[in-house]
């Protein structure tokens, strides 16, 4: 028999330092063998001490190479022409990739077949691999990064009194059944991957913005940072309804906590990307990444229809309290603008979902004269148009110029542009 090596066959003539490679390769490829005793050429060599190199051989099965790849390999002594060669069968694993056990996930520790060679697989493979044998979502898939640390995520469990072991995080399926952190592990970990950025607009658009941050470590990390910086940007305005104040900020504190809630919670991690928030000076959007979850519409997440795509995560945000329940949080955002004229805007794409939360209009009363209340309008959005001011006086076209053209002629608000792009603005005055 002339021993050749092929895509499913390789040669050793003794046991190595690459031999668990070979072995990886195989099972991470389509199966394989390797024969021990052969020379490169093909020529029988022989093994010495069978036995000894056969135990060697079993030993680097299951000490060096994870997940466990005993129930997928044969180790065989196999006489040919008088002497003995040792035969190692390895099947394609269902748990791929297999990697060296000192190295995890990485491509210096996770090899598959290439022609006739063994070669380290890219950190996209391993992802792919990942995804094909797990078959679960992103949030339930193996971590490629196994040395995770959870410092932020400890001090907050300890905070809300539940323990955070290995045997806790088993149960909240951070930990799977061969002990592989999970992709929910790393969105938990200082190690997280992806990142918020905030950035604070002047006017309504992009031309020109105030300031921009960008957030990293521990999605809960970044859960409370982030809240931070909406509520530094969340100002208080005032209504004086005669001798009485009433103070209201620019947003209602509900709906920035459940829109920055539901943004982290329910986007899609399998993109790279960053979730956006832009702060404007009449609204606030959340850009998060992903669309809505496949056969959901938005008639369904108003009704309350609740199907989240990282179930994994959505249950630690539950454990936590930081969710009451599943499925109403745009529900509950609807209902904090309850008492206001404009409302939330919700806008599904194929890879996105935007959630837009508009400034807060004061509701007038009845003893406010019609200059005031625009002038508190404009105060408070920072802009306007002529038929945003008749749709919040509930007046028609000429009363709506009136207020306006009297407020100009006081020096308190200034005309920009002409015909359909006429706007209102507070003066420098």
């Amino acid at each position: 028999m002339k021993y050749e090596e092929s895509y499913t066959v390789e040669l050793k003539q003794e046991v190595n330092a690459d031999f668990k490679k070979e072995i990886i390769a195989f099972a991470n490829s389509d199966g394989g063998e390797i024969f021990v005793g052969i020379d490169r050429s093909g020529g029988v060599v022989g093994v010495a001490h069978t036995e000894k190199v056969m135990e060697q051989i079993g030993n680097m099965i299951r000490d060096g190479i994870r997940p466990d790849l005993s129930a997928y390999t044969s180790i065989n002594a196999v006489d040919e022409g008088g002497k003995t060669i040792i035969r190692v069968h390895i099947l394609r694993g269902t748990k791929r990739p297999y990697h060296l056990t000192d190295k995890g996930l990485k491509p210096n520790g996770v090899f598959i077949r290439h022609g006739v060679s063994s070669v380290p697989a890219t950190d996209e493979l391993i992802r792919e691999m990942l995804r094909e044998s797990d078959g679960v979502t992103f949030d339930k898939s193996r971590c490629i990064n196994q040395e995770l640390t959870f410092s932020y995520a400890d001090v907050y469990f300890a905070k809300t009194s539940l323990p955070f072991g290995d045997s806790n995080k088993k149960t909240l399926k951070l930990l799977d059944v061969d002990g592989y952190y999970t992709n929910t592990a790393l969105l938990l970990s200082d190690q997280c991957e992806h990142s918020i950025k905030c950035a604070v607009y002047e006017g309504t658009g992009k031309t020109k913005f105030k300031t921009r941050k960008e957030f990293f470590g521990s999605v809960l990390k970044q859960m409370d940072e982030v809240y931070d910086f909406l509520s530094l940007n969340n100002n208080l305005n005032s209504t004086i309804d005669g001798l009485k104040r009433t103070d209201h900020p620019d947003y209602p504190p509900y709906a920035l906590r459940e829109a920055l809630l539901n943004t982290i919670v329910h986007r899609d991690y399998d993109y790279s990307g960053s979730t956006l928030i832009n702060i404007y000076d009449n609204r606030v959007e959340f850009v998060s990444l992903g669309g809505l979850v496949k056969g959901l519409t938005m008639e369904d997440i108003m009704g309350g229809v609740s199907q989240s795509r990282n179930s994994v995560l959505a249950n630690v945000f539950y454990r936590l309290e930081l969710m009451e329940s599943y499925g109403t949080g745009i529900r509950r955002i609807i209902e904090s603008y309850d008492d206001y004229p404009d409302k939330p805007v919700f806008k599904p794409a194929p890879s996105s979902f935007v959630v837009v939360l508009p400034k807060i209009i004061a509701v007038f009363n009845d003893t406010m004269s019609d200059t005031e209340k625009v002038l508190s309008v404009i105060t408070q959005k920072g802009v306007v148009s002529r038929k945003e001011v008749e749709e919040i006086l509930g007046r028609s076209k000429f009363p709506a110029i009136r207020a306006l053209n009297e407020l100009i002629a006081q020096n308190k608000i200034i005309k920009t542009g002409s015909g359909p792009a006429v706007r209102y603005r507070l003066s420098s005055k």
